[in-house]
């Protein structure tokens, strides 16, 4: 027997969480915005400048300020995008009991986390560079506001961690990914705290890239009457920017501090399509979700919510709620928090891990907002439409699925 199947299986807590949203920055916001029907989405009038982009929707933070205490020097080295994922962190933290622990420069502390772009600003420098033939533009930390694992050295630096470092830059599983990789290293004893989770900031270039494809929403004219996902009447997705952080640890060791468990991660699955770099393969989607029940060795049955990708494409939309009645069963309750916020790329993952959990832990679901028609070829679900459900939750499963075909799916046991 090797030394990894001769090691004890630890089971994983989170300890701590928070999120920066389009809806809000603290719990107590995005929750009202959340019952009140309320979304982030905005006209953003500057884009109109750009020839031949279609969508002038987004879905911006905007209340979030750098806090005062974050030294100049370390901000220099930061872009948004960086800043948003620090804040979050800090914020997740505190919440855990965790902001100022030995534990966070031992080397037991890791940090996972991801976005599927570095900053938008750095990247622009670099483009004018080889515009104008001329490296004007470029500073000393121009290349680390870019590079893609520039939010998890971000946290690393600012808190001083010399545990492990995962990035991940896998699009719209980067904080999904992030979390799943960090439960393992949990898991397996390499680790005893992983700071877990993603971030994206908004920029017109990632919107560019989803409206090259025709998958943008064009209601520029009634912002609050989309995305609209699993709509019949839907017309494509709304980009956005957020933070979520979660901090994983041992169960065991939190048990002993006297920490506030809010949660038990118990199931991970990914997998990748292996077939298109842009259209969903319902099977492998499915199978990530078998896995992650397998991993939780928890019967399909026991699942009572889904926190859908729910991207309000009508092949993402279609595909992944068919995968998912094939998953977990026909009428599974099931709704996408997208239809709030937006898609924030490599934040969603984590941003809808975060909401997910502090609704369910309440009893309580939001709806599906803007759905009111269901396009009749979505999978047999039972889909959250109109007003939040009250809904008593022992278990959820929250599911992305990124372009590259890479699908990631979370089970937690919220007690």
């Amino acid at each position: 027997m090797s030394r990894m199947e001769n090691r004890k299986l630890r089971r994983v807590a989170v300890t701590g969480m928070a999120g920066l949203s389009p809806i809000g920055c603290d719990w107590e916001t995005v929750s009202a915005n959340l019952r009140q029907g309320h979304t982030g989405i905005r006209h953003i009038d500057e884009w109109q400048e750009f020839a031949g982009l279609n969508c002038f929707l987004g879905a911006p933070i905007l209340d979030f300020e750098v806090p005062a205490h974050y030294p100049r020097k370390m901000r220099r080295s930061m872009g948004r995008v960086s800043l948003l994922a620090v804040r979050a962190t800090e914020l997740a933290l505190e919440d855990a009991g965790l902001l100022d622990d030995p534990i966070l420069v031992s080397g037991r502390t890791g940090v996972s986390h991801g976005s599927s772009a570095g900053a938008a600003q750095s990247i622009y420098e670099f483009g004018q560079m080889l515009e104008t033939k001329s490296t004007d533009p470029i500073h000393a930390n121009t290349y680390i506001k870019m590079m893609p694992h520039t939010t998890a050295t971000a946290i690393g630096l600012f808190f001083g961690l010399t545990g492990r470092l995962l990035p991940s830059s896998t699009a719209c599983t980067s904080g999904s990914l992030s979390i799943g990789l960090a439960y393992e290293m949990i898991k397996f004893g390499l680790q005893d705290v992983v700071i877990a989770g993603g971030s994206e900031e908004l920029s017109v270039g990632g919107v560019v890239a989803f409206d090259t494809l025709y998958a943008t929403s064009t209601r520029n004219d009634a912002p609050d009457q989309t995305p609209k996902p699993f709509d019949k009447n839907r017309d494509g997705l709304v980009v956005g920017e957020g933070a979520g952080t979660l901090i994983l640890e041992d169960m065991d060791r939190a048990i002993a501090r006297g920490a506030d468990i809010r949660a038990e991660l118990v199931g991970f699955g990914t997998n990748s399509d292996g077939k298109h770099p842009t259209q969903p393969t319902m099977e492998t989607m499915a199978e990530a979700m078998r896995l992650a029940l397998v991993d939780a060795d928890l019967p399909r049955e026991k699942i009572d919510y889904v926190n859908a990708h729910g991207t309000a494409t009508e092949i993402g939309d279609v595909t992944e709620s068919q995968a998912t009645e094939f998953a977990l069963g026909k009428g599974v309750p099931i709704s996408s928090l997208k239809s709030f916020i937006g898609h924030t790329l490599g934040g969603c993952g984590s941003l809808e891990a975060w909401m997910t959990l502090r609704m369910t832990k309440e009893g309580w679901v939001a709806p599906t907002i803007n759905l009111t028609e269901l396009d009749e070829r979505c999978g047999d679900l039972d889909y959250i439409m109109g007003e939040p459900r009250q809904l008593q939750c022992e278990h959820v499963m929250t599911n992305n699925f990124a372009f590259g075909g890479v699908n990631t799916s979370l089970v937690f046991n919220i007690g």
